[in-house]
């Protein structure tokens, strides 16, 4: 426990000095022209002003539900802590801060990208792979930081006891996921909208290049993708960060506290090599064990971010990859060595390690199956010469397919994680995944920022060297943001699984205090299959709904830029100057109409299923929704991510290149696949964690409806 107290909360402080520096030496660079420094303006405006109306929305869900907790801690038989309101509170504002500060860096560092790569790409690199940074040490300092600092207040304060204290860090990861799924929703419908207006208007009817700034719906497409992509992904990995943690520390308070006193749980299945009588320093040392490793990964990200930052080579995805690379590797060798130390066996660090490389195979398969200098994404391109219905249909053989070896990787690591550690290593496995976060979010946030250094260099006209140097960046952006949307898509399910054994066990013990039977999820039972096909269902509700909601938005984009072209003339003046911000308008309303229902669905489902079909339709529900949903999240970000690749690989000269019909057919491809990639598919990977955060959290209270 020493070394913990030391080493956590050094390494969360650590990463959010560092993140000071980047964020101080990105500052220091040129802005640019004036022209730039507008466009550039613009965007962060239209960002900031999203998030402001975004955020009004999620105070009021905030204070009701952190009500709503309080008050449920006070009904009797619910065995309720009043310290989840509060860190459900904390969760919520964490995850909020988190694509706070991305997106403000992002929108910061988009100009001086552009400008940075008149000198060299290299330079550019290094300024947009920087403020990606940014985030990626806030989210993983600030995670780390929060779940410490509310574990030791409950645990060494007010002396609560490790499993009571750990329950009420599932109040944080549900504010975290809560607030992950408005701004992955909300920032999806924003940005996609704005795209397919701004692709189908501007690109297919009018011929004009995608950043061209006549096009009424440019600069709510450059917004978009900082309220999306940067914001909504910084919120969705702070909650897959922070709920991996808790669920293993959960699992050890729970064989810590009861594998004596309760018969009914076989400690085995949980740690299988625990000692028969641990002392409560032996406890907390494996429930600190995943706080650790994070620690470690954040000194290890730090290095992995420094190759990328000082390089100096022309090979920009290899240097993104090799950070990846170098991350990993010190991970592994900083947290054997914490094993080792803290817990006297390496067991947990194979399970660690396990769940490091399944990370790392899963994004290798994101990169090959989107990436436009892969076969699958060419064969799309290929498909082009007949037209856009063989493009969308070889784009859904490629994300049907493209689930094979995420599925392999995520069962491979889990069992092998739960031969070696029973359940606690395959959370621990989820805490290994997700340990370099520092530098992979990096790596995914880096790519709407030079997304939008392409944009503001066609717009202020900075001549094609440069053009071309910020495209080049943008490419390799496409693909780091595939693969960053496979790897939260990854780490979601095995987090997730981890989420439903601590589910089952709590279940368990909170049944035996109340001197019920134990939970026993078997096929038999009419309940259980009534919770998975429920479960099942969901994922495509939700995406149904993410998807309709696209559509109508940029249904009134569409209309929008059509109407701005014939009245301004936009198309043969250029006296005329488009309204950019009724645009931005239509896009932030009608995301922050859209993004209710589905959100509340998450958080809604779970307490009504747990009251009508038990505890047992409950996990059923969890088991149903995990399994459909890492599949269909699968398939859509990688349909999505191919098809936007192989429209990018004509783009580059090939099949007749921009302007050809290959091309206008790749468009009509990538804009079905924009609300797949960016809207529907990343927001799955929070839902099937939300249901299992919120279903652990108001367990009690559905015990005790139920009794």
């Amino acid at each position: 426990m020493e070394l913990s107290n030391i080493l956590v909360p050094i390494g969360g402080i650590v990463a959010l000095l560092f993140a000071t520096f980047l964020f101080l030496n990105v500052k220091r660079q040129s802005p640019g022209n004036k022209k730039m420094q507008e466009l550039s303006s613009g965007i962060r405006e239209g960002a900031m002003a999203f998030l402001i109306s975004e955020y009004k929305v999620l105070i009021v869900f905030v204070v009701v539900v952190a009500a709503l907790l309080f008050i449920a801690s006070y009904i009797p038989g619910s065995s309720m802590h009043w310290g989840l309101s509060l860190a459900f509170i904390a969760g919520a504002i964490f995850s909020a801060v988190s694509g706070n500060i991305g997106m403000r860096m992002a929108t910061m560092a988009n100009a001086r990208t552009a400008e940075g790569t008149k000198k060299h790409l290299s330079k550019g690199l290094s300024i947009a792979f920087s403020s990606g940074a940014v985030m990626g040490m806030c989210v993983v300092g600030l995670g780390v930081l929060g779940i410490f600092s509310l574990f030791t207040l409950f645990h060494n304060y007010i002396d609560l006891g490790s499993i009571i204290s750990t329950n009420i860090l599932f109040g944080f990861g549900f504010g975290a996921s809560s607030i992950a799924l408005f701004a992955r929703v909300g920032g999806g419908i924003y940005t996609k909208s704005a795209d397919v207006g701004a692709d189908l208007v501007g690109k297919v009817e009018a011929g004009i290049p995608e950043d061209d700034p006549r096009n009424p719906a440019v600069i709510a497409d450059q917004v978009g993708d900082n309220v999306g992509d940067v914001a909504g992904m910084g919120a969705d990995l702070f909650e897959s960060y922070v709920d991996s943690i808790i669920a293993t520390m959960a699992l050890a308070a729970i064989i810590g506290t009861f594998f004596i006193t309760t018969s009914s749980i076989d400690k085995n299945i949980i740690i299988p090599w625990l000692l028969e009588s641990p002392t409560q320093s032996d406890i907390l040392n494996y429930v600190m064990l995943p706080l650790i490793v994070a620690a470690m990964g954040i000194l290890s990200a730090i290095i992995g971010t420094l190759v990328v930052i000082f390089g100096k080579g022309k090979n920009i995805y290899g240097a993104l990859r090799n950070s990846l690379f170098i991350a990993t590797i010190l991970t592994a060798a900083f947290g054997g060595v914490a094993t080792w130390y803290l817990i006297g066996r390496l067991e947990p660090f194979y399970a660690m390690l396990a769940g490091l490389i399944g990370g790392i195979i899963i994004g290798l398969s994101t990169e090959y199956f989107t990436s436009e200098k892969r076969k699958p994404a060419q064969g799309i391109a290929e498909a082009s010469k007949t037209g856009p219905a063989t493009v969308i249909i070889q784009g859904l053989q490629v994300g049907m397919i493209s689930t094979i070896i995420p599925i392999i990787a995520v069962v491979a690591a889990m069992i092998f994680a739960f031969e070696l550690s029973g359940f606690y290593g395959v959370a621990l496995s989820a805490v290994g995944m997700l340990s370099i976060l520092g530098v992979s979010l990096a790596t995914d946030c880096y790519g709407p920022v030079a997304d939008n250094a392409q944009g503001i260099s066609e717009m202020a006209g900075m001549g094609r060297e440069v053009r071309e140097r910020t495209e080049q960046l943008d490419a390799v952006g496409n693909t780091t943001a595939a693969m960053g949307k496979g790897f939260a898509i990854g780490s979601a399910a095995i987090t997730s699984l981890a989420l439903i054994f601590t589910y089952m066990l709590t279940a368990n013990i909170l049944l035996e205090n109340q001197g019920q039977p134990p939970l026993i999820l078997e096929l038999s039972d009419p309940y259980l299959v009534s919770g998975i096909f429920i479960g099942a269902m969901l994922p495509f509700v939700f995406a149904a709904l993410t998807m309709g909601a696209v559509g109508k938005a940029a249904y009134a984009m569409v209309e929008e830029v059509r109407y701005q072209f014939k009245k301004f003339d936009l198309l043969k003046s250029d006296k005329n100057k488009p309204d950019y911000e009724r645009c931005v308008k239509i896009s932030t309303n009608r995301a922050l109409k859209a993004m209710i229902i589905p959100s509340l669905m998450a958080v809604v489902s779970p307490i009504v299923v747990g009251i009508v079909l038990k505890p047992t339709g409950l996990g059923g529900l969890l088991i149903g929704s995990i399994s459909t949903g890492f599949l269909l999240a699968i398939f859509l970000a990688n349909s999505g991510g191919a098809w936007d690749n192989a429209k990018k690989y004509i783009e580059s000269g090939n099949l007749g290149g921009k302007g050809s019909n290959a091309h206008k057919a790749t468009i009509i491809g990538d804009t079905v696949g924009d609300p797949c990639k960016d809207t529907s598919g990343p927001s799955l990977n929070i839902l099937i964690k939300l249901m299992s955060i919120v279903s652990l959290v108001f367990l009690p209270l559905i015990i005790a409806l139920n009794i």
